[in-house]
């Protein structure tokens, strides 16, 4: 048991001791490591990259000359270039190229190309006389910005789609109003006014500007200050956007009615005209059956003529009850027609120059007595 209260006061007597030398330890580790970081961010230059361009690397306050004997560029500590005295200069890839006076130029950057370069010269002797470190940040570069206003709402938008860190500045008659690091900005206002608005959207790689000039008067003032007298639009070059469209949306009914209604008279020019064709059709189908009709009818009657030199009366009687085994409405149509046209051809008028239409009847009489004396 003694041993083991001698073990336990010995381990409370030198635990305080360990705990403050460590603490002496990591406050020494801690100084000396802000310290080292100081003179490596004093020796390391920020350059920044635009996406899909080119840059240079080049070593500030250095020359080329005979005593350099070898340029060496690494990219976190791995060799890319080198450029040897009296030897071809090398490339790990063909992204890196190695120029004459030492600079290091790498061709479209791309994400992953953001890193910390090195560059160490070194003499005849190998001697190192020059090592610089490029902290390289890659950027996309800015889009034009695009301005947009409205005179109902009395507001103002600038807006960038593309860029890496935009950063918006806009501007009234040349002077700042307004500042963002977004994407959009929007500037609102309560009075009447003629103004040109500059935005300027920029970033560490470029930058764009667009401009435009408003004015708060006319048309629009008066339709606003009428709904809301304490309400100012903002009056555009042209026309309101919601004007537009209503009269896109106008011209397009009209116009569709324009061509509905030529479409509807098209068609009943069209229906007219058929019935037209169909109405002749049919007069003309009319009239041909009864000519052809009526043309054998007096064929027959014309055959019997000949013989009437010798005997007139027997002949046409017996040859008139022929047809009486057809239906009689023909004949009177036959004779009304007579009536009202003329004979069309010259043999009709030879019959009937020939034939005396007065003796028909009464040979229609005999017929029934000749028939009785042959019974």
């Amino acid at each position: 048991f003694l041993l083991k209260e001698e073990l336990r006061i010995t381990r409370r007597k030198l635990t305080p001791k360990m705990s403050l030398t460590c603490k002496i330890l990591t406050s020494f580790l801690l100084i000396f490591a802000v310290s080292t970081k100081g003179e490596v961010s004093e020796n390391t230059e920020v350059i920044w990259g635009c996406l899909d361009h080119d840059i240079n690397l080049d070593i500030p306050g250095f020359q080329m000359n005979d005593r350099v004997a070898d340029t060496r560029w690494d990219k976190n500590k791995i060799k890319i270039a080198q450029l040897k005295q009296d030897k071809p200069p090398y490339q790990i890839t063909d992204t890196y190229v190695m120029l004459n006076n030492g600079t290091l130029k790498i061709k479209a950057l791309k994400r992953n190309d953001s890193d910390v370069y090195t560059v160490s010269v070194y003499d005849l002797n190998g001697k190192n006389i020059l090592e610089k470190a490029f902290d390289l940040k890659i950027q996309e570069m800015v889009s034009k910005p695009v301005i947009s206003w409205s005179c109902t709402n009395r507001t103002l938008i600038c807006e960038v789609a593309k860029g890496s860190d935009p950063k918006l500045k806009l501007f009234l008659n040349e002077t700042r109003i307004k500042e963002s690091h977004q994407k959009a900005i929007t500037h609102k206002w309560n009075s009447k006014w003629t103004a040109s608005f500059n935005c300027v959207a920029s970033n560490n790689v470029g930058a764009q500007t667009s401009t435009v000039t408003i004015s708060c008067s006319g048309a629009w003032w008066a339709l606003d200050a009428a709904i809301h007298p304490t309400s100012v639009p903002l009056a555009e070059k042209g026309l309101d956007i919601y004007l537009i469209i209503g009269v896109c949306g106008g011209g397009t009914v009209f116009l569709v009615f324009v061509a509905l209604l030529v479409f509807y008279i098209s068609k009943r020019k069209k229906q007219r005209s058929r019935r037209n064709d169909e109405e002749m059709e049919i007069r003309g189908k009319r009239v041909t059956p009864e000519e052809r009709g009526w043309k054998p009818h007096q064929v027959p009657g014309s055959t019997p003529q000949n013989p009437a030199m010798s005997q007139t009366p027997p002949i046409p009687g017996h040859r008139s009850q022929a047809p009486t085994h057809r239906p009689r409405p023909p004949g009177p149509r036959v004779q009304h027609q007579q009536k009202k046209r003329p004979p069309p051809t010259l043999g009709k008028q030879v019959h009937l120059q020939k034939g005396p239409p007065l003796p028909k009847p009464r040979v229609q009489t005999k017929p029934p007595c000749e028939v009785e004396e042959n019974s």
